[in-house]
Formats: structure tokens, sequence, C-alpha cells
């Protein structure tokens, strides 16, 4: 005998008395007292009776009681429990809820702070945004797997190895946020798509440097009283590297020391100290030249607006023919300390900013060679103008 449904009308349901009032099917309308009321299915599963909450009748509608009571009904049917499948349906929405593209988003905006410029250049999330999210971008994170992961890279793996490199390792970070956000995800998947992706056939190559023994004859060719000109001469005679340069204020500089704020340092972070650099009189003199062109404060400001660019320095070599680039002069400064000179590891690599020794050395060591560093300059200024070749020899601080 066919059971009768629809036995209930929007109007009962609105004056129904408290108690159970059913529908016909296993729908059933719970009213309380209050006048509030609740929809219920019963349904049988497994020889087992039970009862399912569909909502309360301020939210469902009657309609939508009836079509959800015969979604599930039609459920229990298939010999599946009701109520199981429901959780099983919330858990796959809640995975789409986090997609990888929406949990590297977040993973990136938590680094922001980490980041040079707040990581407004785009470096840091590029590799991933180009690589990465495009194929597994639309998938929630806990269903990456290294397969996954090695059909994203194996295309650039080899071709843009630093690249491929760079997008595994953000991913890797990528995937912890995940878990630190309550997500099952496999903490492994980045180390086993290493392994399938195997050894990387591409070698990473240093930025080519001038042999210090050539940069007089360039340095003497950069004569003409640009912006250009200047910025690449200080950035010779001064060791540091290019953005600090092109980004240096007038406020920056007191006396003969220039100093650079910490967040203005490569791989900064919240806490790293602020980089003091000697100024000779080569160097104090070009930046007189230069204040001329200042602009919003700025040393080296370019044509229209902002600064100059990095590529504006390369372009000029390029156009030379050179194979060297502006950020090398930083090797040809280093290799003339080695072999032009007798100065300690600790003061050689603090020229170039460079961390080092431990974290616990580096918290009991207050100096940063400063008047060390200015001897070398110094003596870095004569080798570069032409004026001395004689060899330098300093004592390691006490």
């Amino acid at each position: 005998m066919a059971r009768t449904l629809n036995k209930l009308s929007a109007l009962t349901v609105k004056n129904a008395a408290p108690g159970k009032h059913s529908d016909g099917g296993g729908l059933w309308l719970h009213k309380r007292d209050e006048g509030a009321g609740q929809w219920v299915l019963r349904y049988t599963i497994y020889g087992r009776r039970r009862e399912m909450g569909l909502g309360s009748v301020q939210n469902v509608s009657l309609k939508d009681a009836r079509s959800a009571s015969e979604k599930w009904r039609g459920i229990a049917a298939k010999g599946l429990d009701p109520i199981s499948e429901r959780e099983r349906e919330r858990r796959e929405a809640e995975k789409r809820l986090h997609l990888l593209e929406d949990v590297a988003a977040d993973a990136f905006e938590s680094r922001k702070a980490e980041l040079k410029g707040d990581g407004k250049a785009g470096r840091w999330f590029s590799p991933i945004q180009n690589h990465i999210l495009p194929k597994l971008g639309k998938k929630p994170v806990g269903e990456i797997d290294q397969i996954d992961i090695r059909d994203a890279l194996s295309p650039i793996w080899h071709r843009k190895a630093e690249t491929a490199r760079k997008a595994l390792n953000r991913l890797d970070i990528i995937m912890r946020h995940a878990a630190a956000l309550g997500q099952e995800v496999d903490l492994q998947a980045t180390d086993k798509a290493r392994a399938l992706l195997g050894q990387q056939r591409h070698q990473t190559k240093n930025i080519p440097a001038l042999p210090w023994i050539e940069v007089p004859g360039f340095y003497a060719s950069i004569s003409d009283g640009t912006v250009t000109h200047l910025a690449l001469r200080l950035l010779i005679l001064t060791g540091v590297r290019s953005a600090p340069l092109r980004f240096l204020r007038v406020e920056q500089i007191q006396a003969d020391v220039w100093t650079i704020p910490g967040e203005k340092q490569k791989g900064r972070k919240d806490k790293t100290p602020d980089f003091r650099v000697p100024l000779v009189p080569e160097a104090l003199a070009i930046i007189e030249h230069a204040k001329a062109f200042a602009r919003d404060g700025f040393l080296f400001p370019s044509v229209k607006k902002g600064v100059i660019s990095d590529a504006t320095m390369s372009r000029l070599m390029e156009r030379r023919q050179m194979a060297a680039r502006p950020h090398g002069f930083r090797s040809s400064l280093r290799d003339w300390i080695a072999e032009a000179t007798e100065t300690p590891l600790d003061v050689a690599e603090t020229m170039l900013g460079h961390a080092v020794g431990n974290k616990v050395e580096r918290a009991y060591r207050r100096t940063d060679f400063l008047e060390q560093r200015r001897k070398l300059l110094e003596r870095w200024a004569n080798h570069v103008t032409g004026k001395s070749g004689k060899l330098l020899k300093l004592v390691e601080a006490s």
C-alpha cells in the first residue's frame, strides 16, 4: 500500500499545535510550545530506526523540507545511512573551502612582514603563482600528493631549475601553513616529489663579475656625471647591493657614514639591525654630485618617477657587450680583499653585509668592524681610481 505524502500545507505548518505532525514519507514536523518547529526525517537503515534533523521551520520551508526528505530517502533506499552521507558531504565541502590557492594566499599574507617591501615585488609568490596554482590551485590542499606536485613542476624542473626549486620550497611552506590551519595534509609530499623529479641537470650560475684587476678601467669609463654613472661608481666603491643604493635617501647619510635600515636589506627579518657603510672621500664626492639630481629625498631618481632601476645599470653594461653585471661588483671587491689584502674573514664578510658565525656568536659580537672596513674601502678606492696597488694587512679586532 502506497504511503500518503504531502499531508501538510504551509498554513497548517504555521498554525500547528505543539506536538508531532506527519507530512508522510517519514517527514515530520516537531512543533514546540513556544511556536518554534523542527523538520525531522525518520528512516530505517540496517534494521535500525533513526531520525535526521532537516532544519528549523523558520529557516526551511515546507517545500524545501520535502525536497530534502526525498533526497535522503533515495540515499537510504541505496543502503546508505543519510546521516553518515551528510557528514561525508560536509567534510567534502569543507575541503573545497580550503583550496590550495586560498591557503597559498593566506600563507603569503602571513609572511609579508618577513619579505623585502612586504613582498610587493612578487618575487616570493610568483614561482607559486606561475607554476603551481595554474595546475593545482583549485584542488583541495588535503588531496595534493607528490604525483600532483611532480606533474606540475616536471616541465620546468631542468629548464628553469632555480625557479622550480623555489616553487617547491615555497609549496612546502604553504603545506605546513595548511597543517597549522588544521588541514590534514601530507607534509612529506614535497620531499617525495623531489625524489620523483630527480637531480636537476641545470647548475645555478653566479652573477657574472668583472675581475677586480679590470675594475679601474671600467670605473674610469663611467665619468659623464649622469645618475646612472654616479650610481654605478658608488656601487663599486661601497660594495653594497643594488636595492639599498638605488633607494638611498639623503637623511641616511650622517657625516661619513651611510646607515642602511634593517628592513632594506636582503632577507631581512623584523629584528635585522641597521647596517653602517663607511664613506671614503671618493664616495662622499660622488654623493655631493648626486645631490643635484635628488628628488623626493632620493639621490638616484629615475627620469620619470621613482628611483633608477637595476635594469638601467645592467643595460649600460650590456650595451658595452660586457658579461658582468652590477651585482657582480660585490664579488670583485670580495676577490680583491682575498687576493690583495690580508683581512680576517669576519671583517671581509661583514664588508658585504654577510652574517658571520652562528646565532650565539653573533649575539655576543658587538662590533661591525666599521673602522677596519673604512681602511679597506680607502685602499679599494685607491685601487679603483688607479692610485695604489699596495698590499694591505689588517689585524683582527680583539
